[in-house]
């Protein structure tokens, strides 16, 4: 099988690993009724294991689409193929009230190669957000217990990504690269209220969008050799902030309960939705490629972007863009890997010890009020996949503790085990006879 008929299997092999997810949520989430979804985690399995660190490292044997400018990194003999799936159990909690929700999903598919001297390419489906809930609550209407009421959420849905990234280390030291993208997604969610008393309308609103549109990535990293053992790289990112061209809607259904008569009013916000601009900045320190330690800090600037929310004022319902829906979000995040020696004969010497710990802001509110932050720590091990045929490949494995909470709001506990598969083969390898 030559070159271009690998790359092609490749192309298909992530395509029908991801097909199938596409339909699915990766999240049981409440919060995921706001903004775009619940952001995904953008990473694979060996920066998970890192919760998300990455930003800073340059890694020859992994695919690091955070930065871009990595890809100038990859090693020259090999083509990478990497693939992750997760699993979670996440706890509920809310005036003392619980409730536990499991999920699963198959999350991305990656892959590198280097395509000439200090340049370096990839490709892959990943993950933007996720929508994905289904609770309702009762009560009764002004303290009166002769009518009953039952508010029912749900969604599904998300956004997905398709990218082809370059990575170019254009002067000894310095990178440059980008990741152009496709963004394409259906998001829906509706709100049931419905009621005892024969003689009060339900009400349903629908709320649909669609999404097909570009993002654009950019990403630089300088690595400064302090002496023959340590070395400092400093990576900074790039996202263009721009609207989607979406047009969401929103249909409202009155429906009479005595004469099943039903009043339907729509409305379209036009161009509605939007992603923000996006800073990120990271520093690793590499001892002897042993001990890596970094962090990272990146902000969403999503305050003043307009979002629609449907509205009733004055008796006059409308659906239109408000700009004090979301807020700005930061994440800071700080860890690193051990591997006591990646080329040494012992097994138990090339594994990869993995940790990591973030904090992050909500980007939306929620009644006016900040969402909820988000605290979350994991760690992982690289373990060397060694057969007579490779002993590059790599089995990523890190579990995560995610923590989201707001004053008044619900608290999600969440434990979520990754599972990354890293395929690395010598592609390029010339072979010699004597």
């Amino acid at each position: 099988m030559d070159f271009y008929k690998k790359i092609t299997s490749t192309v298909l092999l992530a395509s029908l690993c991801v097909a199938p997810a596409a339909a699915q949520s990766g999240t049981n989430s409440p919060y995921s009724q706001y903004g775009l979804g619940v952001q995904s985690e953008q990473t694979s399995g060996f920066n998970r294991g890192m919760n998300g660190l990455g930003l800073g490292f340059r890694e020859g044997n992994q695919v690091n689409y955070i930065n871009p400018a990595s890809y100038s990194a990859l090693d020259s003999l090999t083509f990478i193929f990497d693939a992750g799936l997760s699993g979670q159990i996440t706890n509920f909690s809310e005036n003392g009230q619980k409730i536990n929700a499991n999920n699963a999903d198959f999350e991305y598919a990656v892959a590198a190669f280097r395509a000439s001297k200090h340049l370096g390419v990839s490709f892959g489906i990943i993950p933007f957000t996720n929508v994905g809930y289904n609770y309702s609550i009762s009560g009764y209407l002004n303290g009166d217990r002769s009518t009953a009421y039952t508010n029912t959420y749900n969604g599904s849905g998300g956004i997905h990504q398709f990218y082809v990234g370059a990575g170019w280390e254009f002067v000894k030291g310095l990178s440059v690269g980008a990741n152009i993208s496709y963004l394409w997604g259906d998001i829906d969610r509706s709100v049931t209220n419905s009621y005892s008393d024969g003689y009060i309308n339900t009400l349903s609103k629908y709320y649909q969008a669609s999404i097909s549109n570009y993002k654009l990535d950019f990403g630089l990293q300088y690595q400064l050799a302090l002496n023959k053992k340590n070395s400092l790289t400093i990576g900074l990112t790039y996202g263009l902030g721009h609207k989607l061209n979406s047009d969401p809607t929103c249909m409202v259904i009155s429906t009479n309960t005595t004469t099943a008569v039903a009043d339907t009013t729509s409305f379209t916000a036009n161009n509605g939705l939007e992603i923000p601009t996006t800073f990120g900045a990271g520093l690793a320190w590499n001892y002897d490629n042993k001990l890596k330690l970094g962090g990272d800090f990146t902000l969403q600037k999503w305050d003043g972007i307009k979002f629609p929310v449907y509205k009733v004022v004055n008796n006059v319902p409308s659906y239109s863009l408000t700009d004090d829906y979301y807020s700005d979000r930061y994440k800071v995040t700080l860890g690193g890997e051990y591997c006591a020696n990646e080329m040494s004969r012992n097994f138990f010497n090339r594994i990869r010890f993995r940790a990591g710990a973030s904090y992050a802001s909500s980007y939306y509110k929620v009644n006016g009020q900040d969402g909820p932050d988000e605290i979350s720590v994991s760690v992982g091990f690289g373990i060397p996949i060694i057969n007579m045929y490779n002993n590059r490949s790599l089995l990523n494995i890190s579990g995560q503790w995610v923590h989201s909470a707001a004053n008044g709001l619900l608290t999600e506990n969440t434990f979520r085990i990754n599972i990354g598969i890293t395929f690395n083969e010598r592609w390029f390898m010339k072979w010699k006879v004597d």
